[in-house]
């Protein structure tokens, strides 16, 4: 990694679940099991994956919805603990899958994007907290006469910038964008996605940007990490992990995202993985993914492969990865 200052340093980073199973026995779901990572100041990471894989619980744990089993996370250089998370609170923010459950019903916009101001004491008197809403909802697309409504008078994508506005009203330096566009139809996803980005332009704020869509996730992401089964197993700049994907999991990944070229389309290759994402309560020994990998061997289930740099700011964590990297090419995107 760079020698430079990151924003967020996330180190070996686990949360388990205990799972009661019957006859009184407890067995620990490991939804995350020893993830690191970094993101710059004003960078976006894309955590991508199959759903079940860790994606959301590496959100919620940063940000201490859940407490966190093992691991350290540092932010702007301060070790992130259950006695300082209160101060921190208001430099890290979360946007939510859902923007209909998210937002509660019984409070106006102007009361939802307010709330964080009330909790901080972010304004000396009504007159500059009204100011501070009313600039916020402009800053998110929305009109002013919209503060005294209510989540319900709203459409998907408006109430998805609620949300939004929400989480800037602190003037946060990183947020969690938690599959932030899924719900949304799309034909407003480009809307939000662009959004996004000019806040990030603008105001120079850092995203952990979670999603299943591997375009949208290129299209605003700097640089992309790719889950499975509670691991990470390839880390790389957006184009490159797109362009020159290692491992054999962000291969077959890829090579599902649609092309809206018919001839490349017809050219590439689908990569089809046998057999079932294991469940994180029996999860397989040594690397997760050798139950579905072609190139799994004996070795494979001795051991779980270290995330090792094999190429500058490319780190894959595979035992076999040159024999992976001879599956015939062509799930570049163009």
């Amino acid at each position: 990694m760079s020698e430079e200052k990151m924003l967020v340093d996330v180190r070996e980073l686990k949360q388990y679940f205990p799972v009661r199973t019957g006859w009184g026995k407890v067995l620990p779901l490991k939804a995350v099991d020893g993830v690191s990572f970094t993101i710059r100041h004003g960078e976006t990471l894309g955590l991508v994956g199959e759903s079940g894989c860790g994606k959301t619980t590496v959100g919620r744990t940063l940000l201490r919805l859940y407490k966190p089993t093992g691991g350290e996370f540092y932010f702007d250089g301060e070790l992130v603990t259950e006695k300082n998370m209160p101060s921190l609170r208001k430099q890290m923010q979360m946007v939510f899958q859902d923007p209909y459950s998210s937002l509660n019903p019984r409070m106006t916009v102007e009361d939802i994007i307010g709330e964080p101001l009330d909790v901080h004491h972010l304004y000396s008197n009504k007159a500059e907290r009204r100011e501070k809403i009313l600039s916020l909802m402009e800053t998110v697309g929305l009109n002013a006469e919209h503060a005294t409504r209510y989540a319900h008078e709203f459409s998907g994508g408006q109430r998805q910038r609620i949300g939004i506005a929400r989480a800037l009203a602190v003037n946060p330096k990183f947020i969690v964008c938690d599959e932030p566009v899924s719900a949304l139809d799309v034909s407003i996803q480009a809307q939000v996605v662009n959004m996004f980005e000019e806040l990030q332009e603008k105001l120079g704020v850092a995203y952990l940007f979670i999603a299943h869509d591997l375009l949208v996730v290129r299209h605003i992401s700097h640089r992309i990490a790719v889950m499975y089964l509670g691991r990470m197993v390839e880390l790389a700049d957006a184009d490159e992990i797109y362009d020159h994907p290692m491992h054999p999991y962000s291969k077959s990944l890829l090579s599902s995202v649609p092309i809206p070229d018919p001839r490349i389309a017809r050219e590439r290759r689908r990569i089809v993985l046998s057999g079932d994402i294991p469940s994180p309560l029996n999860a397989p020994s040594g690397c997760p993914f050798r139950t579905r990998c072609p190139y799994g061997q004996d070795d494979c289930a001795e051991c779980m492969p270290e995330l090792k740099e094999v190429e500058s700011g490319h780190f894959v964590a595979c035992h076999h990865m040159e024999d992976a990297a001879r599956m015939k090419e062509g799930v570049q995107l163009r």
